[in-house]
């Protein structure tokens, strides 16, 4: 059993010091010899023909190196598309577009000149030919289905049916630091070091040199600090695999730095799926049957985990509910508008939403309090673990009792209070409740450990990092399993060179699975000096977990609105999880809190918004509302902590727990808020104008 000294402690995060003083390396810090500056023109449409390109202006401009349009490249083959759903029509992946295209903003032709200014200006002098296409009608990509028992025999017999609907709306993912790629050319070699603002370098590696045709050998990835990611960053994208294509064929290094502007028309946009749902109960408030229909938009092309929001959305359904009958559909469609990919929490946010609303819902028509309708129905500690009907294994945990736990430090008969007199005085309030299991992710992870002769030792692992302090965590539990300082413990990680194996940071997966991974072999390493070796010693593990761990809590979120303006005010909010073993509280905590304010932005201001002809019209900060400082309730924190089973840590993701948790709750009360009006909530995001609007609809 691992001695628990320095795992648990609220160290602060030994990686902030340099960062705050601008000593941090990020793509567009890195140095290349005379490098080529990559600019796009991007498709000022939706859909068409491409009937002609007329680039001979732009190779005539100054400071113009080359100029290719997707004519002059070779066939290329898309990345490895992660199989979670059954696959009807393969999309394609063009680096360049060739005959048509597939949405506004999709790169056409490609610009390299000795400066960025170069660049841009040589791409405002290339003219298009586009014969004009209706939108076309989105096409079904992927589907997958779950039947379990006689749904429609439940619904038949139900004492009290109800139903809902919930729109998600595209949210732009906003990292601090955009998508970009610096790439070294080495002449030698005649391959290339490729510099990215990725959470997956060794994605990165695999997709480039499988759809390049490369050998692996001349392909390095580095991941240098990286400015966020949320999932954004988590694959490959066309513009980055011709960066390395134009090095390559140059024989240059070549620059890409995305402007703000290309991140909201061209990176992968979050969310923007559809659920609808039924739920079925008898007289007494248990749950008979549950119906759930997911459609996910994907763009023009699909990234390797692009069917990763769909698959979810459906498959964490029933949640941590025993349902004994089941019917979820899930369908991944192509559109012609902007990607959309994985975003934190990746389709988890999502099946919690449709499950909880309906619960909601149910309570409002039972009767029965929220949380007691929740705990008569949430799966016994003793049935854990538990196998669901939708191929999950629900690892650890008391369901009834962290509601209870919940319940208490959230004083939600406080917070019924407040609402109550609000409603007195003749305001408009709401509370809202929501409970919520999150899977991390499930499979392996790499990591060296070399103890040295003075006591130092150095980590190397797979499990990058995105600002998530992965030094400061992976030093305690090296400490731990080691018996040195954290202090006298380095880490290397995101560099294909130097770890030749790993995943990356996506899924809630680093601590549960990359942290098991440097338990491993920091084991072989006491397991060695207790055989007489001599230091140093270096082990290293390539481990995989017995299954996914799976967080769960509850949040609460007190909400008031001003009937002439419609203008919501949060008041407060409270969240309880279980992320299982903790390693550091103060890194957890950041999480969470993190993870709220992107669950308060997509649930209260965020919105993507396209025309009906495909044309984004929320290209800047001007137009998309990202959450600030002042637009955040007090968020009361609690938690409880249940080691998971399934890896030695005992550890659960903790990433995307409050971004799964706490939208159905900032729903929750919205649609609480409305129902004593007699009125049906709105659709997110839930801004002012659209709350006025639904409490002056003439519609019930």
């Amino acid at each position: 059993m691992l001695a628990k000294n320095t795992i648990g402690l609220a160290l602060p995060r030994r990686e902030d010091p340099a960062l705050l003083k601008g000593q941090g390396r990020y793509t567009a810090d890195i140095a290349l010899a005379r490098p080529l500056h990559l600019a796009f023109l991007r498709s000022p449409v939706a859909t068409g023909r491409i009937a002609g390109i007329d680039i001979a202006d732009a190779l005539a401009a100054p400071g113009v190196v080359a100029v290719f349009t997707g004519a002059d490249l070779p066939p290329n083959p898309s990345p490895d598309l992660a199989p979670v759903l059954e696959i009807d029509a393969p999309l394609p992946f063009p680096m360049l577009a060739r005959d048509r295209i597939a949405s506004v903003g999709e790169p056409l032709v490609a610009v390299l000149a000795d400066s960025p200014a170069q660049a841009a200006d040589a791409v405002d002098l290339i003219t298009l030919d586009i014969t004009d296409s209706d939108m076309p009608a989105p096409v079904r990509v992927a589907h997958r289905a779950w039947h379990v028992g006689n749904p429609g025999a439940a619904f038949a017999k139900a004492a009290h049916v109800v139903t809902v609907e919930t729109h998600h709306p595209r949210v732009a993912p906003s990292p601090m630091e955009p998508r970009g790629v610096a790439i070294r050319y080495d002449a030698a070699t005649e391959g290339v070091t490729i510099f990215q603002s990725t959470q997956t370098p060794h994605r990165t590696k695999n997709d480039v040199t499988r759809i390049l045709q490369l050998d692996p050998n001349i392909v390095r990835v580095v991941a240098p600090d990286v400015g966020g990611g949320f999932g954004m960053k988590g694959f490959t994208y066309p513009e980055e695999v011709f960066a390395v294509w134009a090095a390559l064929h140059l024989r240059r290094d070549v620059r890409w730095i995305a402007s703000r502007s290309e991140e909201f028309l061209s990176a992968a946009h979050g969310r923007g799926l559809t659920s609808r749902g039924r739920l079925a109960l008898d007289a007494e408030g248990r749950f008979l049957a549950l119906e759930a229909r997911i459609a996910a938009p994907l763009g023009g092309w699909v990234s390797g985990t692009g069917l990763m929001p769909a698959f979810n959305a459906a498959r964490v359904l029933p949640s941590g509910y025993i349902i004994p009958a089941l019917d979820i559909e899930t369908e991944a469609y192509s559109h012609a508008l902007p990607p959309v990919g994985i975003y934190r929490g990746a389709g988890r946010p999502e099946a919690n939403v449709i499950i909880e609303r309906l619960i909601d819902a149910a309570a409002a028509a039972t009767g029965i309090d929220p949380i007691a309708l929740r705990k008569a129905n949430l799966l016994p500690a003793s049935a854990m673990p538990h196998d669901t009907a939708t191929g999950n294994r629900l690892d650890s945990g008391d369901y009834a009792a962290a509601l209870d736990a919940f319940a208490a430090a959230a004083d939600l008969d406080g917070l019924r209070a407040r609402r109550d007199a609000i409603r007195s005085k003749g305001g408009i309030a709401g509370l809202g409740i929501a409970f919520y299991v999150d899977p991390s992710a499930a499979g392996w992870e790499y990591a060296r450990v070399t103890l040295q002769p003075d006591g130092t030792a150095h980590i190397a692992t797979g499990a990058t990092q995105q600002g998530h302090g992965r030094l400061t965590a992976f030093s305690q539990i090296a400490s731990d399993a080691l018996g040195i300082p954290p202090e006298a413990i380095t880490l290397e990680a995101g560099d294909t060179a130097s770890v030749t194996e790993g995943i990356g940071a996506v899924g809630s997966r680093a601590t549960a699975i990359g942290g098991s991974a440097l338990l491993d072999a920091c084991a072989k390493i006491k397991q060695a000096l207790a055989e007489g070796a001599t230091l140093p010693i270096t082990a290293e593990s390539k481990y995989e977990v017995a299954g996914q761990a799976w967080a769960f809590g509850a949040y609460a979120v007190l909400v008031a609105i001003d009937a002439d303006t419609g203008q919501p005010q949060l008041l407060a909010a409270h969240g309880h999880d279980d992320a299982g073993v903790i390693v550091n509280p103060l890194q957890v905590e950041g999480q969470i809190r993190g993870g709220f304010a992107q669950a308060l932005g997509e649930t209260m201001l965020e919105a993507i918004a396209l025309d009906e002809d495909g044309q984004l019209l929320t290209g800047s900060f001007m137009d998309y509302a990202m959450p600030r400082a002042d637009d955040l309730p007090p968020l009361g924190l609690s938690h409880s902590e249940t080691p998971s089973p399934m890896n030695p840590l005992g550890a659960k993701g903790v990433g995307e727990a409050s971004t799964t948790g706490a939208p159905a709750a900032f729903m929750n009360a919205i649609s609480d808020a409305f129902r004593p009006l007699g009125k049906t909530a709105p659709q997110m995001p839930f801004s002012a104008a659209r709350i006025w609007e639904a409490l002056n609809s003439r519609t019930a």
